[in-house]
């Protein structure tokens, strides 16, 4: 039986370790975020690992070799030393560096081991620091869209002992079978998606073994499996999911389109308002008797940070409700502090607003982005951002002419989207999610001709200053 109160999954790093073991040692379902911790991992690593947590986790890493490689390879003591310059932080009285982080490799359908290797540490150092020093249950967060690191995080994760996966943004019929595979140590394969493939198909990879003999060491036994939780955003979907996976599924959290971050686009003709925003309407609320029968506990998202909503939503026969900006904002967030209050102070001016966006998001999805000064929500600061794709975490796979996959983003430089197949419509408005969100956490890369990549936040309601146990203590009634 899983907590009533989920933590949201949110953006890179927002939904951290910190917050995730805050949430879960109080006794409710606290999740990390799965996008991109191997660049959060180096990041870390390269400002020097302050309070010494990633050392630590890495320390008990079952492989030290491939640990003490990452170590060697990421760690700055002084924290980018020669390659940080620094500035005045407008809302500090200190000066804060400015970093140029090292870059890994682009995921790609075929990764070289040690690439697979970076991937599996950082998911097992952001799960095992979520799990230190108490008993409480944690989950992670993945995108079905973000196919190539799959695999080796979800290894990552389970060897730290991961108790929920959680994942939306596509179909994850795919996944439950995975994970008993993955458990057992055994090899993974993993479908594409891939544009212009017709009937041909295409999979990635992954032998965890290959890790553990590389370095002289015996496959451990089969480890526990995590339960799955599916996120959808119809009764439809999760019936396909229980007909696809059967007896995978352990539950469905039922996103409404009122969710921060990506949002599931509405169903038939997309129309916009006035605004220019997707219009939602009848066909795309949850039928929530269906939902019932299906038999599975599933928990709503969207909207549900109240005492009201969470106790209408155990009326309607959820399990529980899943809350995500109320936690985006509090002090445990991996929120930059600064990002942070200047959004709430601007929220109590009345000038915050949140859009949204149906072309942001480089998956098609449309993505909800919070007006904030100097920030990518602004459209002189996108127009001066040169593009640049090196993250390459909501790349599109695409079959060339030849056979071979291609990799294609529309936020990436125009005239290179074009050379690779793409539309010069698919790159309008679109945003690079993948900068932009690890500049929210404090992480902004800095190019070498001085260009720091800048913030996009995405929010929804909040309040000025808050932890973590005063959203659980609003939302949960005393003993349950």
């Amino acid at each position: 039986m899983l907590p009533r109160l989920i933590q949201g999954g949110m953006g890179v790093g927002v939904s951290g370790w910190v917050l995730a073991r805050e949430v879960a040692s109080l006794g409710q379902l606290g999740v990390v975020s799965g996008t991109a911790l191997d660049t959060i991992l180096i990041r870390r690593l390269g400002q020097g690992d302050p309070g010494g947590h990633v050392r630590r986790a890495l320390a008990a890493f079952p492989v030290p070799q491939v640990a003490s490689r990452i170590l060697d390879k990421y760690f700055v003591p002084e924290g980018a030393k020669g390659v940080a310059t620094l500035v005045p932080d407008e809302d500090e009285d200190d000066r804060s560096p400015r970093h140029r982080y090292k870059l890994a490799s682009l995921p790609r359908a075929n990764m070289a081991p040690e690439r697979h290797w970076l991937i599996v540490v950082a998911n097992f150092v952001e799960v095992y620091l979520a799990k230190e020093g108490h008993q409480g249950v944690v989950g992670i967060n993945y995108l079905h869209k973000i196919q190539l690191p799959t695999l080796a995080s979800l290894y990552g994760a389970i060897l730290a002992g991961v108790d929920v996966v959680l994942m939306g943004a596509g179909i994850p019929g795919d996944i439950p079978p995975l994970l008993e595979v993955l458990r057992r140590h055994e090899p993974a394969s993993l479908q594409l998606d891939v544009a212009d493939a017709g009937e041909q198909k295409y999979f990635t990879h992954f032998d965890p073994k290959v890790m553990w003999e590389t370095h002289g060491l015996s496959v451990p036994q089969a480890m526990k499996k995590p339960a799955f939780l599916a996120i959808v955003s119809s009764a439809t979907l999760a019936k396909a999911l229980i007909k696809k996976a059967p007896g995978g599924i352990d539950g469905f959290i039922v996103e409404a389109p009122t969710a921060g971050g990506h949002n599931a686009p509405p169903r038939g003709v997309q129309q916009l308002s006035v605004k220019g925003e997707p219009i939602y309407g009848l066909r795309d609320e949850v039928d929530l008797e269906q939902m019932r029968a299906l038999g599975l506990p599933f928990w709503l998202a969207g909207g549900c940070a109240s005492r009201a909503r969470f106790e209408a939503a155990l009326q309607q026969g959820a399990a529980g409700v899943q809350v995500g900006t109320a936690f985006a904002f509090c002090d445990e967030s991996g929120l930059d502090p600064s990002l942070r209050r200047r959004f709430l102070g601007s929220l109590l001016e009345g000038k915050a607003e949140v859009f949204t966006d149906p072309a942001a998001s480089p998956t098609n999805f449309p993505f909800k982005v919070a007006s904030l000064e100097g920030s990518l929500s602004e459209q002189e600061v996108y127009d001066a951002r040169p593009r640049l794709c090196d993250l390459g975490y909501l790349r599109k796979v695409y079959r060339k002419g030849d056979g071979s996959l291609g990799y294609r983003c529309p936020g990436e430089p125009e005239a290179d989207f074009l050379r690779k197949g793409g539309t010069a419509d698919d790159t309008h408005g679109r945003k690079c999610l993948c900068n932009a969100l690890t500049s929210n956490i404090g992480l902004a890369q800095v190019r070498s001709d001085g260009y720091e990549e800048p913030p996009m936040l995405t929010a929804g309601d909040a309040h000025l200053s808050y932890c973590a146990g005063d959203v659980i203590r609003a939302l949960v009634p005393a003993g349950m």
